[in-house]
């Protein structure tokens, strides 16, 4: 490892010194990445040091206090120099839909829309609404979005899959528990397009925008669906009042479901490299209880259970994230 780690200081060394001279932009992001590797570096070779000189003077307690960091240190670059998710920094497309459960399942599509609006803001991080869909009873048919924030993909990656509820609807008389379930679909926006689009392949309408907005919405066709002719994609924006910045909005959702389609399907060492993740992220995998009568959530691929499922609706789902995240690293440092 020290070898490894001498390199990666040589190298922020010469990085460090084409920012000095103005070189910034260009070094920006590799100067973030190396940034702690090279700081817990640093403090690698002070404990060895520290180390060195109590064996020599022979203080026990300052010999037991310099191992301590060191194996602490040690540890910390073993996750540091993990391979890095490239796609962590980027903005992710975010798609719920109601599957089993009626009424019910769409009332908690519109919860789980609320829970990573509120999420997303903790974070500091902004929500656009693509497309949204209403039942008309509070309840969400569909619903895309998009969050915008440095980071974002590493703290959603994990939301892929079937949310599952348990609880006692409104309308249930008897109070008999019902089980109804949603799907969540997270994509990272692309930032470049390795494919090509052709024109002929899609077809694009305008139609009316429905739903809140008053006069303009009812009278503009300022609405875009784009119909993508080989993969039977569809992608619709509405949220914009320009038609103009809604097509340039669901061009980049199809060009976002493109790219992970076509690697999906095409790329066998992206879908294995997919299978090192908590789960795989498909949406048909069933990720998540929300039992509401026993006030618990429970993530079924790690066995992980959390309480305050209140608290939990309300945004606070950091206790879910810390622990994928955690089982994911521990997984990657056991195969590493």
């Amino acid at each position: 490892m020290h070898e490894k780690l001498v390199e990666i200081k040589k190298r922020f060394a010469e990085i460090e010194k084409a920012m000095s001279e103005g070189d910034f932009l260009t070094h920006a992001k590799e100067y973030k990445k190396l940034t702690p590797i090279v700081a817990a570096f640093d403090r690698l070779l002070g404990a060895e040091s520290d180390l060195k000189a109590a064996r020599e003077l022979e203080m026990t307690d300052e010999i037991e206090k310099a191992q301590q960091v060191i194996d602490t240190v040690t540890e910390e670059l073993k996750v540091l120099s993990l391979p890095k998710d490239e796609r962590d920094d980027s903005n992710v497309i975010v798609e719920i839909r109601p599957a089993a459960g009626g009424d019910e399942s769409a009332l908690f599509a519109a919860e789980l829309l609320r829970m990573y609006n509120l999420y997303a803001a903790s974070l500091g991080f902004k929500v656009e609404i693509n497309d949204l869909q209403e039942t008309g009873i509070g309840g969400i048919k569909d619903v895309s979005f998009t969050i915008i924030g440095d980071g974002a993909f590493a703290h959603f990656k994990y939301e892929s899959g079937v949310h599952r509820v348990q609880r006692v609807p409104d309308t249930e008389t008897q109070g008999r528990i019902h089980t109804s379930t949603c799907t969540v679909a997270v994509l990272p926006e692309v930032t470049t397009v390795d494919f090509k689009i052709e024109d002929k392949d899609l077809r694009i309408d305008t139609y009316r925008a429905s739903g809140a907005g008053g006069q303009h919405i009812n009278k503009t066709e300022s609405a875009i669906r784009i119909t993508h002719f080989p993969t039977g994609m569809v992608v619709t924006c509405q949220d914009g009042r320009s038609q103009i910045k809604n097509r340039e909005k669901a061009m980049l959702i199809l060009q976002t479901k493109l790219a992970d389609h076509y690697q999906s399907v095409a790329d066998a060492k992206y879908a294995a490299a997919r299978k090192i993740q908590v789960g795989t992220g498909d949406r048909s995998e069933r990720i998540r209880t929300y039992n509401f009568p026993q006030d618990r959530v429970t993530d079924h691929r790690i066995n992980f259970t959390a309480h305050n499922l209140p608290s939990i609706m309300n945004g606070n789902i950091s206790v879910l994230v810390d622990a994928l995240s955690d089982a994911d690293m521990q997984k990657k440092l056991s195969e590493g």
